[in-house]
């Protein structure tokens, strides 16, 4: 019996993986031409039969289309690495010539008392080309983007999951190296290599590296208090999938997003109690997780099944800190809900501090309330809202408060003073502060005072043709400022085809998702993880120097730390400003 229910388990897992590999996107694809002029003249410097190899700037997105200048790449990764630290870089291969079958092989990292850090924690990916645009004439990403209004090229963005591929004459191909160095690595310097093989029969180019570990360990992601908020869509992964919506191919397709994400300490679940909490904004709207339904007698029922399987799904993955239900306003002050008498799914428009709206939340949030308590979440839950205005965030407080006193609310969108006591989980738009006493007294209380960036800031930011150090930036902003993380609308909502075009009708290319279909990361998102993490090793440091009352160290904490201001980034690079502080850092 126990033997069966073992092969039943893991033709269960193997069920689900096939579903999450599955999909045109599990296999090779097109991308498409490059709209941009080659730079002929680079390529003339490229011997004809010769094939190029380097490792090369983490920071700089190179072009397809041109050979990269030899000379300002280096030979040789080295790199500083925290026990439990993932670090990664890129390496570039480049060709006059097509090359056929070209594939990575790493080797174990070694140090000198034969300690290893296996091959299981070193990979690489082909780094693929996603049509991008860039900034509008405000220097923002909102608003319409009419085809052929803004700038378009290629950019290397995408981590891909295919192994072996031909890489065309005149090419430059990026490929992505991580480390993902275990907990219980001894410290010492780890050496190693990367085999870059073109076809079967070649002799392998070797390109050497190394990884020195330090005594310092980060602890797992799980324990990680970065309050990490990155809005998940469940409705995108159904749609790419061509699955059906909370079915169990559903949960299967989602389960690789949603590991991942709580691989870099995502704290918070995504949950809509309404449908279509953000006026259509998204390729795939959002349904409603909770089935509203208004019957014969006038009286209210809710059916939360949905909304119980997913938040459950994700506690299981880690998720489980905060659970925030979308939207007691949201931008249409539209509310769907089933109308038993008319037999048929309708909706009402009502404004917040009007009797009807009153009317229409006060009993939800009455059963809300009583089925979270029953199911133990209600201490994790908070109504969410997000860039609403005052007076209507006024009025829905007070619906929530006196259907019960001590239901958290969270929300997003500018300061507001007059509210921010009732507000447990508040962030921010990026530019904005809490006052200092403020921000400590929210500390002292666990209440999270966070920060976010949309399409209204050019810079700092994730789209697709941002700088990639400034996705990094972000954790060390948070540091500086005293934040306690960060918050991106858009995880994984994809446009149409978003492994070869990640512009949108109305944001900046790449402002609606971090990840790729077929459970593709992304230079974004790496870069992004490892803000989260020197976010983590300043906290770690901090709190030992306070401890041992080393202010010399602490003083020295605060001084690296200066100039992370977003103002700082119209006069030096994000790339330039982490050199320096990094480096720092990793000397503590």
């Amino acid at each position: 019996m126990v033997r069966k229910f073992f092969w039943v388990l893991v033709l269960m897992a193997l069920q689900q993986y096939v579903i999450a590999q599955s999909g045109p996107f599990s296999k090779d694809f097109k991308e498409l031409p490059d709209p941009k002029p080659v730079n002929t003249a680079s390529w003339q410097a490229v011997s004809g039969n010769q094939v190029h190899f380097s490792f090369a700037d983490v920071s700089v997105r190179y072009e397809k289309r041109n050979a990269p200048d030899a000379a300002t790449l280096p030979k040789q990764w080295t790199a500083k690495a925290w026990k439990g630290e993932k670090v990664h870089t890129q390496l570039l291969i480049w060709t006059a010539q097509p090359l056929q079958e070209v594939s990575m092989e790493v080797l174990p990292l070694q140090d000198d008392k034969g300690n290893k850090i296996k091959t299981s924690q070193i990979s690489t990916g082909f780094l693929r080309y996603v049509m991008t645009d860039g900034l509008n004439k405000e220097g923002g990403g909102c608003g319409h983007r009419a085809p052929g209004e803004y700038d378009s090229s290629l950019v290397a963005d995408a981590i891909d999951i295919i192994n072996k591929r031909d890489i065309p004459a005149n090419t430059t191909q990026p490929v992505w190296l991580s480390v993902d160095v275990p907990a219980n690595t001894p410290a010492g310097i780890y050496n190693g290599y990367v085999k870059v093989k073109i076809g079967r029969n070649s002799t392998p180019a070797m390109l050497p590296y190394q990884v020195q570990v330090l005594e310092h360990t980060l602890p797992a992601p799980k324990d990680w208090k970065y309050h990490l908020d990155l809005w998940q869509s469940p409705y995108a992964i159904s749609r790419m999938y061509g699955v059906k919506d909370w079915s169990k191919a559903h949960f299967a397709a989602m389960k690789p997003y949603m590991q991942e994400l709580a691989k870099v300490g995502q704290k918070v679940i995504t949950a809509t109690i309404i449908h279509d909490p953000w006026n259509s904004q998204t390729e795939d709207i959002y349904g409603t997780m909770v089935k509203w339904t208004k019957k014969r007698d006038g009286s209210w029922a809710y059916d939360y099944t949905v909304f119980d399987k997913w938040v459950q799904f994700m506690m299981d993955l880690g998720i489980r800190n905060e659970i925030s239900c979308y939207s007691m306003i949201p931008w249409n002050l539209k509310f769907y809900y089933y109308d038993e008498a008319a037999g048929k799914d309708t909706f009402i428009i009502a404004k917040p501090g009007t009797a009807e709206y009153t009317a229409h939340w006060k009993p939800m949030l009455t059963d809300f309330a009583k089925h979270l308590k029953a199911k133990g979440w209600f201490g994790i839950t908070a109504i969410a809202m997000d860039e609403r205005p005052m007076k209507d965030m006024q009025q829905a407080l007070a619906i929530i408060k006196a259907v019960d006193k001590n239901f958290k609310v969270s929300m997003a969108g500018n300061y507001h003073p007059e509210i921010e006591a009732d507000i447990h989980d508040y962030c921010i738009a990026a530019g904005l502060d809490f006052d200092k006493d403020v921000r400590a007294y929210r500390k002292q209380h666990n209440m999270p005072s966070t920060f976010y960036t949309c399409c209204t800031e050019g810079f700092p930011n994730t789209f697709t043709f941002s700088p990639p150090a400034e996705a990094t930036w972000l954790g060390w902003h948070a540091a500086a400022k005293g934040y306690d993380g960060y918050l991106r609308w858009a995880y994984n909502c994809w446009v149409k085809d978003p492994l070869q075009d990640s512009r949108f009708r109305t944001w900046a290319a790449g402002d609606t998702y971090l990840v790729y279909p077929g459970w593709r990361s992304s230079i974004r998102f790496e870069r992004l993880r490892e803000g989260i993490q020197d976010f983590e090793k300043i906290r770690i440091l901090r709190e030992k120097f306070t401890q041992a009352h080393n202010t010399a160290k602490l003083e020295a904490l605060d001084k690296m730390l200066t100039g992370f201001e977003i103002s700082a980034l119209k006069s030096t690079s994000a790339a330039d400003m982490l050199k320096t502080a990094k480096a720092q850092l990793n000397e503590f």
